[in-house]
């Protein structure tokens, strides 16, 4: 695998992960939302991860040299609204309550968000901890052709 290959697969693991943060943020931020211009309260979203797709060129490539890494990278293929039932709370005061007296809230839990969060910034550290690693590789190897 050639040194930009590596890059690449390290660039796009970077841009999945801060995208990946980016929407645990948002869910964070929308844990106590009742009410959102849809309707109904803040309903948590995840991030959807796939191996990226090589091209044509890079396909073919690999068939005209069958020993050659497969290796690709990762993609976000979707950012999905998760399923589960919202938290109802008995608040007769608070202005979203139903007839019960019960509010419907997010179905945000804030430490499943941390941990997810904390999973998140440690695969970002390690592609980057790959990308220095790479370039220290590059580094060398001129070195060595002095």
């Amino acid at each position: 695998m050639n040194l930009f290959k590596t890059l690449e697969i390290s660039a796009s693991g970077l841009t999945a992960q801060s995208l990946r943060m980016d929407v645990i943020a948002q869910n964070v931020a929308n844990a106590e939302t009742t009410r959102t211009a849809e309707g109904g309260p803040y309903q948590r979203k995840s991030v959807v991860l796939a191996q990226q797709e090589p091209s044509f060129a890079e396909r073919l490539s690999q068939l005209e040299h069958s020993g050659q890494s497969t290796a690709s990278g990762v993609v976000v293929s979707a950012t999905e609204a998760d399923q589960t039932p919202f938290q109802m709370v008995f608040d007769p005061s608070h202005p979203d309550a139903g007839e019960n007296g019960y509010v419907q809230l997010p179905n945000v839990d804030i430490a499943r968000e941390y941990v997810d969060m904390i999973a998140a910034t440690r695969a970002y550290e390690a592609n980057i901890t790959v990308m220095n690693a790479s370039k220290r590789m590059a580094l060398k190897a001129l070195d060595m052709g002095r």
